[in-house]
């Protein structure tokens, strides 16, 4: 007992959140080589935070369901040592995420009080001409509308993700469900065979009463004779 399943829904769902951990952490690294000043780095800082939001929550839900495996892991086929592999990873997790949405932050800040500094700062000459300005305008739309795609094939993908998340959440509480379920008819019949056995030794103690000493001989040695026959008819033919 205490051994995970690769087939544990708790591996299938920690494997998505730790792809999706890895996507957060490749963004944060073209991030952070980013310039502050441009479209790129403002994109990759919505982009980052929203990912964190999201993987928080995803380590959120997948926390609950240690917490309610945590007040029965025998019934769960689990132990304590696995418990605590589990809130490792989770701690683990939370904190590479924790890590990334600090320093997104911190910098979002920075970037905003340098735009402020430039706004306030004293005006400069335009140096570009009319043309430049034309040709910059035109490729800074390009790249706005390549990020824009980006990010909408981004989005798409962490939809599908939380989707199948959600779907292996309903898949485990089918399963408890379905135990929860086979539990309670086991029960009902221990009780009903219970309820029987009880019937059945009444009856046999009626019958000893009533039949008398030379009854109760009779009796037993009838009972070993249909005994010995069964034994016959099952092991020696």
């Amino acid at each position: 007992m205490g051994s995970a399943s690769p087939q544990d829904p708790f591996y299938i769902v920690r494997e998505e959140i730790q792809g999706s951990i890895g996507k957060l952490q490749s963004n944060f690294h073209r991030w952070e080589q980013a310039a502050s000043n441009t479209g790129e780095y403002v994109h990759l800082t919505k982009e980052l935070l929203t990912s964190c939001e999201s993987i928080e929550w995803q380590v959120d839900e997948l926390e609950k369901t240690i917490t309610v495996a945590s007040r029965d892991p025998a019934y769960y086929g689990l132990d304590e040592v696995e418990l605590s592999r589990r809130r490792n990873w989770i701690g683990s997790a939370r904190n590479q995420v924790g890590t990334v949405r600090t320093s997104v932050e911190k910098g979002k800040s920075n970037s905003a009080m340098a735009r402020h500094q430039d706004l306030t700062g004293t005006s400069r000459t335009n140096h570009y001409s009319s043309q430049d300005n034309d040709d910059y305008i035109d490729s800074e739309s390009d790249r706005q509308l390549l990020l824009m795609r980006q990010q909408d094939d981004e989005l798409d993908e962490l939809s599908e993700s939380v989707i199948r998340i959600g779907s292996v959440g309903l898949t485990i509480h089918e399963e408890l469900s379905g135990q929860e379920r086979i539990i309670n008819d086991l029960s009902l019949e221990m009780e009903t065979t219970s309820n029987r056995l009880d019937f059945v030794q009444k009856k046999v103690g009626a019958v000893m009463k009533k039949a008398g000493i030379k009854g109760q001989i009779m009796l037993i040695l009838f009972l070993v004779v249909l005994f010995i026959v069964l034994f016959v008819l099952v092991f020696l033919t």
